[in-house]
């Protein structure tokens, strides 16, 4: 009789240890049998009060579910890291496909060391990670030896990637439901509460893809970003100097990688997207260099990548407009291409006489008009000139006043069968004024980008600081980015069709970007079966070069 009290305690403890982790109808089984022996044993004496039930209050049903849930998504997380990647060729590249957890879901392409191809594509707890290892040489140099097989890789690239997502898709649920059943047996120790685990873990998954062919964007491939380090370690990249000398082969590899790898996903899906043609006008849209000498090199090397026709500098060039500053300019003779210029509230008026004197500069100011690069451009000069205070200072009023004139002028070319493609201006109050008078409009003078469709038509583009806010930047905590773009003009019709920002961390930095925009009403109105976009001309030659059908810019 005197195990009896001992034997009631272990049931108690046995019975409280076990509601952690079991079911709530275990306890519920658990209780009678205990009162039973309770009262077979005569713990309660005779004509006393009822012995209490041994069974704790069951948990709450919200608390059972949060658990159960918990363990079905860290053992299918878990699957999913262990046995969820797929290693598959596509094209002559060798490819890892992974399925992880995320919070924002969409797809990342790792070409390791340079970078990183990122695409919203979905929204779901899923994210598709393709990890480009090497390509093969042996399917490399069949390319090579025999070209006729390049016409063909689209379609062999669709195959390999359609092969590896169904087998990506089979490895994942198999790693799902592995997962969770394994982690469901190791918490719950019943195979029924286990295998219901791994049915959650399948229908969350089958949920996710539910979710992500719901929310499929398939305009994410119209704007890919891309990002990565011009050399692998700052030990092998030293001062800016050796940024800048070593940007141009830095950007043959880039629009080969970013060429590339928009193929590849092109190849995957019919997608309404924009491609240059040779016959494309390609302007490069510079701003706000402020003495900075790394702005040519960089300048030089994006003239020669993208096959550029024309530059537009939307001023403040300079940083006092002084004649001794002058000889900062002679490199523009030799960036090859014509360079249209008009004058920012750094630069003075000894600053523009110095600059018409180059033979492949066209000055723009008071609504002056030019037809350069197979387009007609019309600018003017700011309406102050900060570095000696003369002027309006930058007065708002004055900036509209002189977007006002050069509205006229706009106007004056219209009615005379001579419509200008773009205006420039360098402040965008003077730029806001021509809004209806001209398709695009282009100004700087903020350090930083705009991209603006105006209320009667205009798009306003404004260019950030393309000398990364010159050599003043020092004087800040932290440097500003350098900022230039790459605008597609349609030849026909001279409206723009796409535009590439490209974006370059500022002095000391080493961190390089490159983002594919569309107009919103080309987005629109796009059919089904357009081209793909490619950062340059889709060529499979080993570096860039000028297109047969490219006309050479003439000075």
């Amino acid at each position: 009789m005197v195990r009896v009290p001992f034997r009631a305690a272990a049931d108690r403890v046995r019975h409280r240890l076990s509601q952690l982790v079991r079911p709530a109808s275990r306890s519920r089984t658990a209780a009678p049998k205990a009162s039973r022996a309770t009262v077979r044993t005569g713990a309660t004496a005779p004509g006393g009060p009822k012995a209490p039930h041994l069974a704790a209050p069951a948990r709450s049903p919200w608390l059972r579910a949060l658990g159960m849930l918990a363990v079905v998504v860290l053992g299918a997380w878990l699957g999913l890291l262990a046995v969820g990647s797929i290693r598959t060729p596509v094209g002559p590249m060798d490819t890892n496909m992974t399925l992880r957890p995320s919070l924002t879901g969409g797809s990342k392409i790792n070409v390791a060391p340079l970078g990183a191809l990122e695409l919203d594509s979905h929204i779901a707890p899923l994210r598709l990670d393709v990890d480009v290892d090497r390509l093969d040489p042996e399917r490399s140099q069949a390319l090579v030896d025999q070209p006729e097989r390049f016409s063909g890789l689209e379609d062999e690239v669709t195959r390999d990637v359609a092969a590896g997502t169904k087998e990506l898709a089979v490895r994942s649920c198999v790693a799902v439901i592995s997962g969770a059943t394994a982690l469901g047996l190791v918490v719950y120790r019943r195979p029924r509460r286990a295998l219901a685990a791994g049915g959650l873990a399948l229908t969350l998954l089958a949920a996710s893809g539910v979710s992500a062919y719901a929310t499929w964007n398939p305009k994410s491939v119209l704007e890919p970003k891309f990002s990565g380090l011009l050399s692998s370690a700052p030990s092998l990249v030293g001062d800016a100097r050796s940024i800048v000398t070593e940007f141009d082969m830095y950007q043959q590899e880039l629009a080969r990688l970013v060429t590339n790898v928009t193929k590849l996903y092109d190849a995957t899906s019919s997608l309404p997207v924009y491609q240059p043609d040779p016959g494309t006008i390609r302007a490069l849209h510079v701003s706000d260099i402020h003495l900075n000498p790394a702005a040519w090199h960089i300048i030089a090397s994006l003239v020669e990548q993208y096959e550029i026709d024309v530059i537009i500098d939307s001023g403040d060039t300079m940083d006092h407009g002084s004649a001794a500053e002058n000889g900062f300019l002679d490199p523009i003779r030799d960036l090859g291409a014509p360079y249209v210029w008009v004058r920012g509230n750094h630069d003075s008026t000894v600053t523009q006489d110095y600059l018409e004197k180059f033979r492949n500069v066209r000055v723009l100011d008071d609504g002056k008009a030019v037809n350069v690069g197979g387009l007609r451009i019309a600018g003017t000069g700011d309406a102050s000139f900060t570095p000696d205070r003369t002027g309006p200072g930058g007065n708002k009023a004055a900036a509209q006043l002189e977007g006002a004139r050069l509205a006229t002028a706009l106007r004056d070319q219209e009615r005379a069968g001579t419509p200008v493609d773009i205006a420039v201006a360098h402040d965008p109050n003077t730029a806001r004024a021509t809004d209806g008078t001209v398709p695009l409009v282009l100004s700087g003078h903020l350090h930083r980008r705009i991209n603006e469709q105006l209320k009667l038509g205009t798009r306003l583009k404004v260019e950030g600081s393309t000398g990364g806010g010159g050599l003043r930047a020092v004087q800040n905590e932290k440097p500003e980015k350098v900022h230039a773009s790459v605008l597609y003009l349609d030849r026909s019709t001279r409206r723009l069709q796409a535009w590439d920002e490209i974006t370059l961390g500022g002095l000391g930095l080493t961190t390089a970007e490159v983002s594919r925009h569309l107009p919103e009403e080309n987005l629109k109105k796009d059919p089904p079966g357009s081209p793909s976009p490619t950062p340059s001309s889709a060529s499979s030659s080993p570096s860039p070069t000028r297109s047969p059908g490219r006309p050479t810019p003439s000075p």
